[in-house]
């Protein structure tokens, strides 16, 4: 195991890169894992952080980058933002605005498909309305002699078809996206707003090992007794 230098010497490295040797005779990829921090309220520093390590990362030939959840925008770990049962504080609420402008929620969703099925465009309604956010969908194009018609369509987070579908043969569908729509639409369905009952349904995670396969036998005869 040796160290690889990836820059020339009037240029410092953000890390240093570990070259693990391999069998040659075997397919490799060779990946880098990006140990770093996000550039906090601060998208596009984030964003020239990241170009720099993968320029780097592809100096060692790496063929797969893989950097930490949340990269761009950055976890919220640790942060409360001054919310307690009942109150809130200026300081909190500035912190979440600020973190949020560095977020990147989603207005376009890009949805490639294969499926020709009927209710492939009730789904990608739901992920409009779910999303709050426009869903262009292209599925596969197939000969119409070999395989169903392939349907195309854009569709609104209001769950309004703008495009499409097309089901004749290859097509560019298009359509003029109104992001203010966005927000109209999230007026009527917010999901995790005003449409957010956590006092009515919640998700429960057991933490604990569990049995997959239970034999109930024993107390059936012991109950028959």
């Amino acid at each position: 195991m040796a160290l690889v230098p990836t820059v020339p010497p009037s240029e410092s490295p953000l890390f240093a890169e570990v070259d693990v040797d391999s069998d040659s005779s075997a397919p490799t990829v060779r990946t880098t894992v990006v140990q770093a921090t996000t550039v906090f309220y601060d998208t596009p520093a984030t964003l020239d952080k990241a170009e720099r390590l993968l320029a780097e990362a592809a100096g060692f030939g790496s063929q797969l980058v893989v950097f930490p959840e949340a990269f761009i925008g950055g976890y919220s770990r640790g942060s409360s933002f001054g919310a307690a049962i009942g109150s809130r504080t200026a300081k909190g609420r500035e912190d979440f605005r600020k973190y949020h402008a560095s977020a990147i929620g989603i207005e376009i969703y890009c949805a490639p498909a294969a499926d020709s099925r009927d209710t492939w465009e009730a789904t990608m309604t739901h992920v409009a309305l779910e999303g709050g956010c426009f869903v262009p969908s292209a599925n596969q194009f197939c000969r119409r002699k070999d395989y169903p018609p392939p349907p195309y369509a854009i569709i609104s987070p209001s769950g309004t078809v703008l495009a499409g579908p097309n089901c004749d043969g290859e097509a560019l569908i298009s359509a003029d996206l109104d992001l203010g729509e966005i927000a109209r639409a999230k007026f009527d369905f917010d999901v995790v707003g005003h449409y957010s009952r956590p006092e009515v349904l919640s998700l429960t995670v057991r933490d604990h090992p569990t049995n997959a396969v239970l034999f109930t036998s024993v107390s059936a005869k012991t109950e028959g007794r």
